[in-house]
Formats: C-alpha cells, sequence, structure tokens
C-alpha cells in the first residue's frame, strides 16, 4: 500500500477531515457530534494520509504536543496507515521543537500506540463513553534530518 502524509489546513480541508471523523467517531463509534468537533480545529495543525489519490485517515496536533482526533477509514486499516500517520505527526512535532508529545488512547488501541514507542501514564479514564489512557513518547532528536521546508513540497 503506497501512502503519503501531507500537512492540511482546516480551512482548505476542512470537508476531507471532517467527512473521515464524521464515519469512525461519530457514526462508528457513536461519539455524540457535539464533542467531536470543539474550538481547537482552526489552530491545530492537520494531517491528512493519502491511498494513491484518496485520503483515507486524518490526525491533529495541538498546543502542548498533543495529538488527537486520530481517524483511518474502516476499510483502510491494517496496512499500516495509521502508523504512518502516527510516525510523521511525532515527526513534525520534533522539528517544531516539542521534545514530548502525548495523546489519550482509547484503551483497545494501547498496543498500537505502544507499538510507535508511546507509554501509558496514570489512570483509566472515560471520554465521550469510552475508556482511554494518557500516553506519552519522548521524541528522538536523534533521528534523520530533515526540515519543515520539506513537508510543503
Amino acid at each position: 500500500m503506497s501512502l503519503f502524509v501531507r500537512l492540511a489546513d482546516w480551512h482548505t480541508d476542512r470537508d476531507a477531515i471532517r467527512g473521515i471523523r464524521q464515519k469512525v467517531f461519530v457514526e462508528e463509534q457513536n461519539v455524540p457530534p457535539e464533542l467531536e468537533w470543539d474550538e481547537l480545529e482552526e489552530t491545530a495543525q492537520h494531517f491528512l494520509v493519502y491511498h494513491d489519490s484518496k485520503a483515507i485517515g486524518t490526525g491533529r496536533l495541538t498546543g502542548g504536543g498533543k495529538i488527537g482526533r486520530m481517524a483511518i477509514q474502516r476499510e483502510a486499516r491494517g496496512h499500516g496507515a495509521g502508523l504512518e500517520l502516527l510516525q510523521r505527526i511525532c515527526k513534525f512535532a520534533g522539528l517544531s521543537g516539542q521534545k514530548n508529545v502525548y495523546l489519550n488512547a482509547q484503551v483497545q488501541a494501547i498496543p498500537f500506540y505502544e507499538k510507535a514507542g508511546f507509554v501509558p501514564v496514570g489512570d483509566e479514564f472515560m471520554e465521550a463513553e469510552i475508556p482511554h489512557v494518557r500516553m506519552e513518547r519522548t521524541l528522538n532528536d536523534r533521528e534523520p534530518s530533515e526540515n519543515l521546508d520539506d513537508w510543503n513540497r
């Protein structure tokens, strides 16, 4: 599966981002729409992952290094798109000066995030009526060199 992750802009890519998250979170996981969309949409750095020319997943990075709203369309799962997206968000966070990133992982997804170097921190809690746990990762500054300009080509 050929995958490509790019920076996304809420204003120009809103339809793709909303379409994916609507299917995954609101329809599949029954997250109330009023909880899915928040005041951080316009200031977050969004990402889209593509298979060929079709957007199949999205995620975002907000202040303080919080990764969130990661969603891969059902038919695209199991082919590495989620891991590729997560790694690219972490890479971007590091290039942007973050030393650590964190996320609130659905409990059933903990093994996925552990594969990407995240460690559970703290107790389980409920978010949108789904059990979650906070997970953190220290970013490695010995990654291969790349700069933010490479993202905009």
